[in-house]
């Protein structure tokens, strides 16, 4: 037994020691410089609540988490329905079904900062590909990218294209699950392909609809290369997201301290959300 366990402590050790390194010091030491002010050449020097009290007053954080909330309400409906409606259409019998699932799940591997560059030049203004196709058709050219009202929602849809694939396998996964019985069934009731929709598919669903809607808005909140790359946090601040203002406080202006401060805060702000979001959907899930 005593070597067996002994086993099992050494078939660990590589993991706990790569989840202290990586995962508990990284933790602790923010939690740390939420007290300390640091500008990476000068030692630490202890600050008390400082730091607290200016992310309280700081309008430019704010400004930040308004703009994560406007993301969010326009990639989670967006993110949901394309996944949803790309999984129904991969699920059916196709020529080549396997090469389109591959084909939608690629954006997925490929580099943040090499979509985004993309996107960029998609988005342009006077020689980008829109604008291009909608002069075409007589219509006016559209500032995605530096108007403060159509800038947000363009990166959006970006981030919604990028990441559809991986919420169409979860989608996928679970329409796998669905009982062929319970298809059947309704279909011998005479229901309709909405109503198979509606009261067959879209509640058997819900788990996944669930977990897309949690990762989506993590995965929100963590929102950085996109404004980086194509707006800087522009126009007038309305693409800065709270990672890109972390970053900014970080390696901008060194100041180390108020930058885990932001960091500490949009962790705490990430679970309230998730938390409110699951007891939300938990509630109907339940019923």
């Amino acid at each position: 037994m005593r070597a067996e366990r002994r086993s099992g402590w050494l078939m660990t050790a590589p993991y706990a020691v790569f989840l202290l390194a990586f995962a508990a010091y990284p933790m602790l030491f923010a939690l740390a410089l939420v007290f300390m002010r640091w500008d990476l050449v000068t030692d630490p020097a202890f600050a008390g609540l400082d730091n607290v009290r200016l992310l309280a007053a700081d309008a430019r954080f704010g400004r930040a988490i308004a703009n994560m909330f406007v993301f969010l309400a326009i990639h989670l409906p967006l993110q949901i329905i394309a996944a949803l409606t790309l999984a129904l259409a991969l699920n059916r019998p196709m020529a080549l079904r396997a090469f389109w699932r591959a084909a939608f799940f690629l954006p997925v591997v490929i580099s943040g900062a090499v979509v985004a560059i993309l996107w960029n030049a998609l988005y342009a203004t006077d020689v980008g590909l829109f604008n291009g196709l909608l002069t075409r058709v007589g219509l006016a050219p559209v500032p995605w990218l530096t108007h403060p009202s159509v800038a947000m929602p363009a990166i959006a849809v970006m981030v919604t294209w990028k990441n559809v694939g991986f919420y169409v396998v979860i989608y996928l996964a679970g329409l796998q699950y669905i009982p062929r019985s319970c298809q059947e069934a309704i279909e011998l009731e005479g229901a309709t392909s909405w109503q198979r929709f509606r009261h067959l598919t879209l509640p058997l669903l819900l788990p996944q609809t669930i977990l897309v809607v949690m990762l989506s808005t993590i995965n929100g909140f963590q929102l950085f290369i996109e404004p980086y790359i194509m707006t800087g946090g522009g126009p007038l601040g309305r693409t800065l997201s709270p990672v890109l203002y972390m970053y900014t406080q970080a390696f901008s202006y060194q100041r180390m301290g108020y930058a885990a401060t932001i960091g500490v805060a949009l962790a705490l702000i990430i679970g309230a959300a998730i938390a409110l979001q699951r007891r939300v959907l938990g509630t109907a899930e339940a019923q």
